[in-house]
């Protein structure tokens, strides 16, 4: 079956591959605020990253999707250091954020990726079963590293797509969620001046 074409029910959630990580975060993001602006309620969270000359990174932090707000996800070991700077404090809380959106309700959840924590049962682990168990649609970056960790979570539920705007959009229409796009906050004012119009009458 082809990846874009699957059907709605197996293949809910879109896996990006092939791309740098810069890459698919950016996509991610164009993706998620795109379906913003047409009225989806979108929970979740992007990777964002300061690096040094050379491409060391320093400083990790997500964007929350539904709020804007940055959460810092990386911690200051020290000059020297060598272990994971990984925040599991600042992960927990980019956690609960995603899964308080989808208890008040999502039409989609972004992701930032599926990575070593997710595979070990931690990191963003419980906002991906949030997102499942609430038969939500999901985007998100895997590495090809993690191929098999991922296929054992996800086992049929996922697609792998092109890490571009419009491999995403082609799997958004795919999906069938475009017909059920909510009103927007000005086509709800129109609906209302409407009726009252109708009422006077």
């Amino acid at each position: 079956m082809n990846a874009v074409g699957a059907s709605q029910t197996t293949r809910r959630i879109a896996a990006l591959r092939g791309a740098s990580s810069e890459m698919i975060q950016d996509a991610l993001s164009l993706f998620g605020e795109g379906l913003k602006r047409e009225g989806f309620r979108v929970a979740g969270v992007v990777e964002i990253s300061q690096c040094e000359t050379g491409g060391v990174c320093k400083r990790l932090a997500v964007r929350d999707l539904t709020s804007g707000e940055v959460i810092e996800i990386s911690q200051n070991l020290g000059a020297g250091s060598t272990a994971c700077n990984l925040d599991p404090g600042g992960l927990a809380k980019a956690c609960e954020a995603v899964e308080r959106a989808i208890e008040e309700g999502a039409d989609v959840v972004v992701l930032s990726k599926f990575g070593k924590l997710e595979a070990a049962r931690s990191g963003l682990c419980d906002a991906f079963r949030a997102a499942i168990l609430a038969d939500l649609p999901i985007v998100t970056g895997v590495s090809p590293q993690l191929t098999a960790e991922w296929l054992h979570f996800a086992g049929s539920l996922s697609t792998d797509i092109a890490a571009t705007t419009n491999a995403l959009d082609a799997w958004w229409r795919a999906s069938g969620m475009i017909e059920t796009r909510p009103p927007s906050s000005a086509e709800r004012a129109l609906a209302a001046v409407d009726r009252e119009r109708r009422n006077v009458a």
